[in-house]
């Protein structure tokens, strides 16, 4: 929800099958792409989504943000330094993460101050390879192997993928707030040990 709070309101995409996807796409009157490509243990895969995204995208910019990241006005205002670059970019940030036991009230005016407030008492921000979000001029999202989202590196790979093809990288982790909603392991059928340690990490 906290996505389509942000100022100035972006276009957003949701991609994947998932159960609630459809729904919440409908109620926010947002874009919907159900059919993604998923390797054997359900995960989507990283070359068809972003391939489907940039040919949807109506903007020369895009963002790819994980489901469990919540954000505010100041990545907004990163985008918005960075959207006059020359050339090829892609910005990403190290994210924070926080227990939230309840959902956030995105519609109560101080809602940003109050849920920084409330992560920086209450969280931790990681370390510089915990990336969830990645903004990025078109083009840049093509031609990547076919890893597993949700899975490990595919994250570190995407970085080194724009540097290989020339783009900057704008390390945006002093400014934005990105912030990870913890959760457990359930998504993989193998749990948090087949994440870190199985067969699509080797």
């Amino acid at each position: 929800v906290s996505w389509t709070r942000l100022n100035p309101a972006p276009e957003i995409i949701l991609l994947g099958d998932d159960p609630g996807t459809g729904d919440l796409a409908r109620e926010f009157g947002l874009k919907h792409i159900p059919g993604v490509a998923r390797n054997a243990t359900g995960a989507p895969m990283l070359d068809d989504l972003f391939a489907q995204a940039e040919r949807a995208a109506s903007n020369p910019l895009l963002c790819y943000v994980n489901s469990d990241i919540m954000l505010m006005d100041d990545f907004c205002r990163a985008v918005a330094r960075v959207r006059t670059l020359p050339g090829p970019f892609m910005m990403v940030g190290q994210r924070w993460d926080v227990d939230l036991r309840q959902c956030w009230d995105c519609v109560e005016p101080q809602w940003q101050s109050n849920l920084k407030q409330f992560v920086l008492a209450n969280g931790r921000q990681l370390r510089a390879t915990a990336v969830d979000y990645f903004v990025f001029t078109k083009g840049l999202g093509s031609g990547l192997l076919p890893l597993a989202l949700g899975r490990v590196g595919w994250d570190n790979w995407l970085i080194w993928h724009a540097r290989s093809r020339g783009a900057a990288v704008i390390d945006a982790s002093d400014v934005v707030m990105a912030i990870h909603q913890n959760h457990d392991y359930s998504h993989h059928p193998g749990g948090a040990e087949a994440v870190w340690r199985g067969e699509e990490a080797r």
